[in-house]
């Protein structure tokens, strides 16, 4: 049965001025009208392939006054929502290409989604990467079951290879774009949110240059409910989607290059058909800062126990940062799509995070060297019931008096309340040689 509506039409209208782009070693070449049957269509063919992710309530809901609901979708198999696209992606391709393989170059979560179904359709697949790429994401790649190679010491020079390589051997070279294929695939997350959460009122994805993931969720939630709210969220270091759109065009700017910590929502933006949708189905676009990025994965960790990645927890951070005033006293979801990150970066995360949010903090003061004045200084913090996380001792270069010692401790508090009050103890007992606590 052919289902007809005016969000149709809108998305018709949205893709119609889309010239059809040069012939490429790619799947660009499949871009069509991204019909809401076309999303259903890839919801069917991947439902045993992937994770239909819960959808859940969340105990942050009060904190920020409305019904918060959190699409978990980092509880896909290899840690990302880029395996709905991709699944949809290689099994449309022809028998013949799926017995040549297909061979990537990147070690992102587009390239481990397709190591990983790649392997389990029985498709050939091949990963290039530079030689600067992290040991865990190779070790990752292969356990998938991909032949990882390293080879050059770019980006640049690990996607020329795998091109060479595919034209010599017959693979398809796989890059992530946005063919209407790909985007019915990553649009069944609407499908499934818009089942999980009866009257929704507005949902929150993250965006930034691969907005494949807003533009097709975007598609089926506006037709299935053209009144819900479509927002997508990116960071203030990388407004990517904001300039492509202002442009009418996707833009081209090299400042904007990945980042390690934001991964693919610093990258260029990479097509006209999300860029066209997004701008014809999704309401706002909002940037939000690093910091609230950060207390945002640091929130996720504390009430969800929900390990997310930067991409993973921009849509929460909109919230964090105070970005959606309209949406106090509604239903939203947000989708946490991702949740690669490697294991040193999570420990910087946490840190600065808690710093960021008031609950570590370090101050400096200067005490005589005498007995029984550092056991004074640990009353205070007891007394102030402050956890002592490290203590540090200065005596060479002290410029004071002598026989004095400088003290720097770090701390660990409540909240921003609680260090005023631990600032205001310090003060009482040295008034002039406490530094102010930070």
């Amino acid at each position: 049965m052919k289902i007809v509506s005016r969000n149709e039409e809108l998305l018709r209208e949205a893709l119609s001025s889309i010239p059809q782009p040069s012939s490429r070693a790619s799947l660009a070449s499949c871009n069509k009208l991204i019909r809401f049957e076309d999303i259903s269509a890839a919801a069917f063919k991947i439902q045993c392939g992937v994770q239909k992710t819960p959808c859940m309530y969340s105990r942050l809901s009060k904190q920020y006054g409305m019904e918060v609901y959190l699409k978990k979708e980092f509880l896909q198999y290899t840690g990302s929502v880029k395996e709905r696209g991709v699944l949809y992606l290689l099994m449309s391709l022809p028998q013949e290409q799926q017995r040549k393989g297909v061979i990537v170059a990147s070690d992102s979560n587009f390239s481990m989604a397709v190591a990983h179904h790649a392997a389990e359709l029985g498709v050939p697949v091949f990963v290039i990467v530079p030689s600067t790429t992290a040991p865990a994401r190779v070790r990752t790649c292969r356990d998938y079951g991909a032949m990882v190679l390293s080879y050059g010491a770019t980006a640049k020079d690990a996607q020329l290879h795998a091109r060479r390589l595919a034209q010599e051997n017959g693979y398809l070279y796989l890059e992530e774009e946005d063919s209407a294929v790909y985007l019915s695939g990553l649009g069944t997350v609407g499908l499934e949110m818009y089942e999980q959460v009866p009257k929704l009122d507005a949902v929150i994805f993250p965006a930034g240059g691969h907005c494949g993931l807003l533009a097709g969720s975007a598609a089926a939630l506006k037709h299935l409910n053209p009144h819900i709210s479509v927002i997508g969220v990116e960071s203030e270091s990388f407004p990517v989607l904001q300039q492509s759109l202002k442009a009418g065009h996707p833009t081209d700017d090299q400042a904007c290059n990945n980042h390690h910590f934001y991964g693919d929502v610093s990258g260029v933006c990479f097509g006209s058909n999300s860029l066209q949708l997004t701008g014809k189905l999704v309401d706002k676009v909002v940037a939000v800062r690093e910091e609230d990025i950060l207390i945002a994965m640091l929130r996720l960790l504390e009430y969800e126990r929900a390990t997310v990645d930067a991409e993973g927890a921009i849509g929460l951070a909109a919230l964090v940062a105070g970005k959606l005033p309209e949406l106090r006293g509604k239903r939203v979801a947000v989708v946490l799509c991702s949740g690669n990150l490697e294991l040193h970066l999570l420990q910087q995360c946490i840190a600065r995070a808690l710093t960021l949010d008031n609950r570590v903090c370090r101050f400096s003061l200067v005490i005589s060297d005498c007995p029984g004045d550092m056991s004074k200084l640990l009353e205070i913090l007891a007394r102030e019931e402050v956890r002592v996380l490290d203590i540090k001792q200065e005596r060479t270069f002290v410029t004071s008096e002598l026989f004095t010692v400088q003290v720097i401790c770090t701390v660990e508090t409540r909240d921003k309340i609680h260090t005023a009050q631990l600032r205001n103890a310090l003060l009482e007992r040295y008034p002039t040689t406490a530094n102010k606590v930070r």
